[in-house]
């Protein structure tokens, strides 16, 4: 796509902080990052998200997300790591092309997004199971 953001970064109409590059995908430093050595994996096919893209597509994503993360532990020592993917605007997609991230976490980075919720009850975890299994037979 001519206007998309991670397509001119595929291109290199726009340059890029590249860590990883095979056939399929792309990977490179956020210019926003959470935290240091984060990194954006995309498919250098475009897609506008995780619902549009290619089944192949996203196996080669995984297999990169592994590849790097094996990397950044056995050659930066960093076990602590998240993956998120965020899919359209109320999910903070902030860019139209499919793409995952690799935050490195660090002791002491107050990064925590996972406990600024409740815990629900077993009785309501049952009722919103039991409707969700209806749904998707």
């Amino acid at each position: 796509m001519s206007d998309c953001l991670f397509c001119k970064i595929v291109s290199w109409e726009i340059p890029s902080y590249k860590v990883y590059e095979n056939d399929h995908v792309l990977a490179f430093l956020d210019i926003f990052p959470i935290n240091q050595y984060h990194t954006l994996v995309i498919p250098k096919k475009h897609s506008i998200n995780t619902f549009d893209c290619e089944e192949n597509e996203l196996i080669e994503i995984m297999k990169a997300l592994k590849h790097i993360t094996k990397l950044y532990k056995e050659k930066l020592g960093i076990e602590n790591i998240q993956i998120h993917n965020n899919n359209w605007k109320i999910a903070q997609q902030e860019v139209a092309h499919t793409h995952y991230h690799i935050i490195p976490r660090f002791e002491g980075d107050e990064q925590n997004v996972w406990r600024t919720h409740q815990q629900k009850s077993h009785e309501t975890l049952k009722k919103e199971h039991e409707k969700l299994l209806k749904k998707i037979a």
